[in-house]
């Protein structure tokens, strides 16, 4: 099952086409950005936000209580590994 799991943008990857990379529990990975990009345009401001992240794209941005929160439940349920093996699964290919 894929699943929206919370990231933490540690890296602006590309400004020209809105990508960045996203931590996961130690995962690094590659999204997208252009559905959280602020108001203002400015993609720096979001280095150190938690967001919502499904299929490669940042969905929305949350605060680090709810990621935290999320990604307790996600263990709990065992739906955390498995995310985080397709994450790097996808990574390297």
């Amino acid at each position: 099952m894929c699943l929206g799991i919370p990231g933490q943008i540690i890296a602006i990857s590309d400004e020209a086409i809105q990508t960045g990379i996203v931590q996961v529990s130690g995962v690094k990975r590659e999204a997208n950005l252009s559905c959280v990009v602020p108001p203002d345009g400015n993609l720096q401001s979001l280095i150190g936000s938690w967001a919502l992240v499904h299929v490669g794209f940042a969905m929305s941005i949350i605060d680090e209580e709810e990621a935290r929160r999320t990604l307790e439940i996600l263990a709990e349920i065992g739906e955390l590994q498995e995310e985080l093996d397709a994450m790097q699964h996808g990574a390297q290919g």
